[in-house]
């Protein structure tokens, strides 16, 4: 018998989910999609300790430590453990809209536990209600065991379309991770995951592709090899180095190989610095790279590693008569895991080049694009990340964001009459929350760092100052792209998107031209 339970948020909105007799008020609000705070989902840890106002129900079983006599005799329960007897009220202790942006916490059972080498462990998780986790090729999740107080981020090897996902971990003397893997571990075990993080992923492929690869950084480039196979309509080379430090550090490369027949144009080769080594090729990735693979500049670049190679990988190529134009990376460090979230953002220019960087504890992603006079890369960034974001959240939005979300595409809108643009500031405004508003909702602080650090609204304002021009077909971009999304067709989304990124181009070549 399923009961009515009230979630009432501290902003004052409340949300209405129906819960078995069986099921846990946290499962049951996982279900329905609201990310109610919990994590360890064993009454261990009180992180979801709420108030009950009014209801029976069945406390289940927790620690005092999670949970005091007193707390519980107050009318406070924790929703990991709590099952209805009747209808409830309860108060969640955070906001409705950090309820729906908050990273999904998943749990997920270890299906496969294999060591590839003495230096690398690849373990396969099926995650409980597989539908509700999107992610881009390249993102990670924070992943621990059930009542851990520690977590380590993995990217995952796996493509998006997989069923059971996959990660690589590389073993460190001490590590908590590793010790589990190797010494506790077993198939059939549960795992928390939390995310999907990060900004690192795969854009679209409209230029050649050099993905570079550091020891169990393979893993998010094996994700990446892996969406581009799927893709049917892909046309431009695609090359892999995988660098690594001992020959014993070189792994799935069988996999690896399948890549030949699975990509029109596949090609890749392994490095290893070991001095020691008889690896075909010694040293570093680097000195190994050739005008084939930057394409005279016009290569996409995307590498995972540790900050070393990640350092060397970005001289090098700053230092190429011309280099790349789009270069992302994503390094890790032995911090990654730490309970700490907050992260910093930094955007520079120099040397021709613009450069946003997301750090957070442990996990560094930045991207790196030469910089144009007429800022048509900011515009093409801004694309490329709303074309990753849409991924994550198309089957997270419901009615209530599309409401909002077309409110904020009639608000810019407002601002436009036909051809001409009647309030240049307001527009700007308007128009920024309305790109901003898949980013917020998406509950990934990094591809949100990522859009907020773009300059693509300071561009606007000095170029659109004194315009009265604006491409018509923007205004009826704004509210088809909304409808594509709501409508999960996702290549409208994309020629959308194409079309009014270059009306956005459009306008302001046309204001910058005017102005001259």
């Amino acid at each position: 018998m399923a009961h009515q339970i009230a979630l009432a948020f501290e902003d004052g909105i409340t949300r209405f989910i129906d819960c078995e007799e069986d099921q846990t008020v946290a499962d049951a609000a996982y279900q329905a999609r609201i990310n109610i705070p919990f994590d360890c989902r064993d009454g261990a840890c009180g992180t979801c300790k709420s108030f009950c106002e009014s209801g029976d129900y069945d406390e289940g079983e927790y620690i005092e430590d999670a949970l005091s006599d007193e707390e519980a005799a107050e009318g406070y329960i924790l929703t990991c453990q709590t099952k209805p007897y009747t209808d409830m009220v309860v108060q969640i202790a955070t906001t409705s809209a950090m309820a729906k942006t908050g990273a999904s916490t998943l749990i997920g059972t270890i299906t496969e536990l294999e060591r590839l080498s003495e230096s690398t462990v690849k373990f396969a998780v099926q995650i409980e209600d597989r539908e509700s986790l999107n992610y881009l090729p390249g993102q990670y999740m924070n992943i621990a065991p059930p009542n851990a107080d520690w977590h380590r981020s993995y990217s995952f090897s796996s493509g998006p379309s997989e069923d059971i996902v996959t990660f690589l971990v590389k073993l460190t003397r001490g590590g908590m991770m590793s010790e589990y893997l190797t010494d506790t571990a077993q198939v059939g075990d549960k795992l928390n995951l939390t995310g999907p993080m990060g900004s690192f992923f795969l854009r679209e492929p409209v230029n050649p592709i050099l993905l570079l690869a550091g020891g169990t950084g393979l893993a998010p480039i094996m994700s990446i090899l892996e969406k581009l196979s799927e893709d049917e309509l892909l046309d431009v080379p695609v090359r892999l180095i995988y660098g690594a430090t001992f020959d014993h550090d070189i792994v799935e490369l069988e996999k690896i190989e399948t890549f030949r027949d699975r990509l029109p144009d596949f090609d890749y080769f392994t490095v290893v610095s070991d001095p020691e080594s008889d690896h075909e090729r010694k040293g570093y990735v680097t000195q190994h790279m050739t005008d084939e693979h930057l394409h005279d500049g016009e290569a996409d670049v995307y590498l995972c590693g540790p900050p070393p190679m990640v350092e060397a990988v970005r001289t090098f190529l700053n230092d190429q008569e011309n280099p790349p134009q789009n270069f992302y990376y994503e390094k890790f460090s032995s911090a990654a895991g730490t309970n700490e979230s907050t992260s910093t953002v930094t955007r520079t220019e120099k040397d021709g080049f613009e450069e946003v960087t997301v750090s957070a504890p442990g996990v560094e992603t930045g991207q790196i694009h030469r910089a144009k006079a007429d800022s048509e890369s900011q515009f093409n960034a801004r694309m490329a990340l709303e074309m990753g974001v849409i991924e994550l959240v198309k089957d997270l939005l419901d009615e209530e964001d599309f409401t909002h979300f077309r409110s904020l595409a009639e608000k810019a809108n407002s601002f436009i009459d036909g051809d001409r643009l009647i309030d240049a500031a307001g527009y700007i405004e308007a128009n920024n929350d309305y790109h901003r508003f898949l980013f917020q909702r998406s509950g990934n602080e990094a591809m949100l760092q990522s859009y907020t650090n773009l300059n693509t609204v300071a561009v606007m304002d000095d170029a659109l100052e004194d315009a009265v021009f604006i491409e018509p077909g923007i205004v009826e971009e704004h509210l088809a792209i909304i409808d594509a999304i709501e409508a999960k067709d996702m290549q409208r989304v994309r020629e959308l998107l194409i079309s009014h990124n270059q009306h956005a181009i459009s306008t302001m070549n046309k204001a910058i031209e005017g102005a001259e």
